[in-house]
């Protein structure tokens, strides 16, 4: 592969989607990621690992981007010393959290970087505890110490002054702290504190089977469960050099719709409820209760939480059952429609989203917001359409954008995402092959990488898989996971600036992060 003048020396990955892995000097590492940021290129994830075998190995720095071919894996083999890197933070903000949390799991520092407070530890882990690093899970962990305060960021002024949220929160909801800064209702500035879920789910999928480890996958965010398992999945099917059946790759696509549908319609109620508009999240709910029953019947979970399976899926749809699911289709359609007439007709909830929480294609580019929220400020990328893979490449994926991305764009986004997902999710069952739905892994007996990239209903979900098959049962070194909530609950800093405080709930809403994909 040939970018900015050098040609690397990339692995094709054996992977549905395009994707290459290579490794690279820090000198390589900075002019790569320079070249693809002036090309438009996206970070989809940044992280570190520890790959030390006896004598060899060592620490190491990676990134994955977004390249119009592809997806290129870059690794970049650190001095165990010094354990340092050339900062991504000018070319690619979003790097930031990213180099924090490596810098709390590793200790691998970004060379210059302006930020380095810590980031998933909140001062009550050990001195020097370093939970990713393999000498620390041979000594064990040593006694916590107390928590440590945080250093935000204080904005001075007249009239300025401090509102804090959370970290635990009214009602049924993940915890994270958010500062703001406010003169009189306005916001000038807001923090956000995340990392209280932090739960050590990537040392967890070191200690598992690798075809045990999908379910783990399937818990990192409930609302994610068949992106994150099919990812994962799709990275040890990868490295395992594993053709799924055409009928089980058409299976977790009508899965992972049925899930985008589920989503979305939970979403538009709730911004309707947050607009005052309390039918809105009567009929959306009621929907999206039916939507989760039939679920539950056909394949036995109402998240469908473990039908995607290493090697294909767990569950089948007989025709009768089909059927059902094209009739409930056609009836959420409908239904749907002329809510979202309502929802446009309705001048009290216009007046509430439109302008409310903007974030310009301009600001969206430069900090790399991605998924729906992506889409709703001007951002035209979405997996299913520019790197389809199976089965997409034969439904030709509808791409719903908007470019005010204020609330009413990223609501707009949403009705077109349902709307496509019915009409692909009766292609899927119209056109279902036969076929088996499973079959056997053989997984190497050497050390081998796998990648997986899936477009979830919140946007990109990635996994980065090391594993070593000279190690026993358990043969996964390191599984990185990265929801897009990484890229994105950065920006909403920037989208409340300029609003006012009680609008807040509105535009968090319309973003509807993960706390839990996030912190890990």
């Amino acid at each position: 592969m040939r970018i900015a003048g050098f040609n690397l020396d990339c692995e094709r990955l054996p992977a549905p989607l395009p994707m290459w892995r290579a490794t690279v000097r820090a000198e390589t590492w900075q002019v790569v990621a320079r070249a693809i940021s002036e090309t438009g290129g996206r970070l989809v994830a940044l992280w570190a690992s520890d790959r030390t075998q006896g004598a060899s190995g060592g620490l190491a720095i990676s990134s994955a981007y977004a390249l119009g071919e592809g997806l290129l894996w870059l690794d970049l083999p650190l001095a165990e010393r010094a354990g340092t890197y050339p900062d991504l933070v000018p070319l690619f903000p979003c790097a930031g959290r990213m180099q924090r949390a490596a810098a709390d799991l590793l200790g691998v520092v970004a060379e210059s970087a302006s930020d380095r407070r810590p980031w998933l530890n909140h001062g009550a882990w050990p001195e020097a505890y370093l939970p990713l690093r393999r000498e620390t899970a041979q000594k064990g962990a040593a006694t916590p110490r107390a928590v440590t305060d945080y250093a935000f960021v204080r904005v001075e002024g007249d009239g300025v002054h401090e509102i804090p949220v959370g970290p635990v929160h009214a009602g049924i909801i993940e915890p994270g702290h958010f500062r703001f800064s406010v003169v009189g209702e306005k916001v000038e500035r807001l923090e956000q504190r995340l990392g209280y879920k932090h739960k050590g789910v990537e040392k967890r999928f070191t200690e598992l089977s690798p075809l045990q480890a999908h379910r783990l996958a399937g818990r990192i965010s409930g609302d994610s469960t068949v992106a994150y398992a099919w990812a994962y999945c799709m990275a040890l099917e990868s490295l395992a050099g594993c053709q799924l059946a055409g009928r089980a790759t058409w299976l977790r696509a009508l899965l992972l719709e049925r899930e985008r549908v589920a989503n979305h319609l939970g979403d538009l109620g709730a911004l309707g409820n947050d607009a005052a508009f309390a039918f809105g999240l009567a009929q959306f709910s009621s929907l999206r209760e039916d939507w989760l029953r039939l679920s539950n019947e056909v394949f036995g979970h109402r998240l469908m939480m473990d039908c995607i399976v290493p090697g294909g899926v767990a569950t089948d749809v007989a025709p009768a059952t089909a059927a059902s699911l094209v009739g409930q289709c056609e009836l959420i359609e409908r239904e749907v429609r002329e809510l979202h007439r309502v929802y446009d007709e309705h001048a009290g909830l216009q007046d509430r989203f439109l302008t409310t929480g903007q974030v310009s294609p301009e600001l969206a580019n430069q900090l790399g917001l991605t998924g729906l929220a992506g889409r709703a400020s001007g951002q035209a990328a979405d997996l299913r359409c520019d790197q389809a893979w199976a089965p997409y490449e034969q439904l030709q994926v509808n791409i719903a954008t908007q470019r005010t991305g204020d609330v009413a764009a990223r609501v707009s986004v949403r009705f077109d995402e349902v709307l496509e997902s019915l009409r692909l999710i009766r292609v899927l069952l119209a056109r279902l092959p036969d076929g088996p739905t499973r079959g056997e892994l053989r997984l190497p007996s050497k050390r081998a990488f796998g990648a997986g990239w899936v477009e979830g209903w919140r946007g990109e979900i990635f996994v980065a898989l090391e594993w070593d098959g000279a190690q026993g049962a358990n043969c996964i070194r390191r599984c990185h996971v990265h929801d897009p909530s990484w890229q994105n609950w950065p920006v909403l800093e920037h989208a409340v600036m300029g609003n006012i405080v009680p609008d807040f709930p509105l535009i968090n809403k319309s973003f509807n992060l993960s706390y839990s994909g996030h912190d890990l």
